[in-house]
């Protein structure tokens, strides 16, 4: 069909085919401006009938904004403003396009809501948060902070639901209220956008949720089935093994005294270590015992707090270097379709997708 829009170099409209034909989608800011209009005709009458003596124009024009205002901050409340699976990352202004995408846009336009479902992509998506609260907070706009702060909430309601990674989600908030304690004292200095009582307000969400989460109770599940503690003990050792967290280890130690006394083995310590940590870094931060071991326990919480660990997430986002876009990969259609996420032009598109970590994610919108 023809190409419809207001400009040449715009996507065009959407749309739809029905039994009538072919009709033009309607966007959510022309719906509500309809809405708005009908609004202000039917309380332009209600004035002119009532009290036409009480309000003046200016009121009624006031009035008028008021409302719009309210209606889309409420409006605003979710994330409902992309859903989208891929976008184009450039950096530089061209003839087609003016600007340059930032990462309060990408997180805005990424499809985060979704991702945070995934069990594969919850860790991703939680320590990319960590990190924009860590660092980037007031780099992103109005919108992008409503955005973080509505996904954030469905990632707490999610824990306090199905009680999975709370300790996670405590470092998060750990982090971003000591951001958020910093920026409001330092107010006249800071770039935070958005009024002061915004801000303190979602501080004090903040304080909630960690109170929420430092009372949840994990309820003991009934289950008449095989359980953990009736599994062989090479068996528990590699489930033990291929846990990448020291934390996780001595959280599932307390579960049993089985699983204490294979969650203390010296080897499996060891191995934990070699995973994150260089050779070079061992030799700066030795811990012998008594008796001359090394203690590989203690190496490993002592480095730690010096080097970063290595991350291991299920799923993260994509970026394609031929195409510039960065995209979520879906595995089951990439697999029945032969799809890669993106419209990419590039003869082999699997040798150009390179996966993006959390910090890669920020350093791309770094210009």
């Amino acid at each position: 069909m023809p190409f419809l829009g207001q400009d040449w170099r715009s996507p065009g409209w959407s749309w739809i085919k029905t039994e009538d034909g072919w009709k033009r989608c309607e966007s959510c800011s022309q719906k509500l401006e309809r809405e708005n209009n009908h609004c202000n005709i039917s309380h332009s009458i209600i004035l002119n009938s009532e009290d036409e003596e009480i309000f003046s124009n200016e009121e009624h024009e006031y009035a008028s904004k008021k409302r719009k205002k309210d209606h889309f901050r409420n409006d605003t409340n979710t994330q409902s403003f992309y859903r989208e699976k891929w976008i184009y990352v450039h950096k530089e202004s061209t003839k087609e396009r003016h600007g340059y995408c930032t990462l309060g846009e990408a997180f805005n336009r990424l499809d985060f809501s979704s991702a945070i479902q995934d069990i594969r992509r919850f860790n991703y998506v939680v320590k990319l948060l960590q990190l924009i609260a860590k660092s980037q907070l007031t780099s992103l706009s109005g919108v992008a902070q409503k955005n973080y702060f509505n996904i954030l909430d469905k990632i707490v309601q999610k824990v306090l639901d199905d009680h999975h990674n709370p300790r996670l989600i405590k470092d998060l908030l750990q982090d971003l209220s000591s951001t958020l304690c910093i920026l409001i004292r330092g107010v006249g200095k800071s770039v935070l956008v958005g009024n002061i009582n915004i801000w303190i307000c979602r501080l004090e969400t903040i304080l909630t949720w960690q109170q929420q989460l430092q009372d949840l109770q994990m309820t003991k599940q009934v289950n008449n089935g095989l359980t953990l503690s009736d599994l062989p003990l090479h068996m528990l050792n590699n489930i033990l093994y291929r846990f990448s967290d020291g934390w996780d280890i001595i959280t599932l130690g307390q579960v049993t005294p089985t699983l204490y006394m294979l969650s203390e083995d010296r080897q499996l310590w060891k191995k934990l270590c070699q995973y994150h940590f260089a050779e070079k870094q061992f030799c700066r931060h030795l811990i012998l015992s008594e008796k001359g071991h090394i203690e590989w326990k203690l190496m490993y919480f002592a480095l730690k707090k010096h080097y970063p660990a290595k991350e291991q997430y299920g799923d993260t986002l994509h970026f394609c270097r031929h195409c510039s876009i960065l995209f979520w990969k879906d595995y089951h259609l990439a697999l029945l379709f032969k799809d890669s996420g993106h419209p990419c032009t590039a003869a082999d598109p699997d040798s150009c997708f390179t996966p993006v970590s959390p910090q890669h994610f920020i350093d791309l919108f770094k210009f």
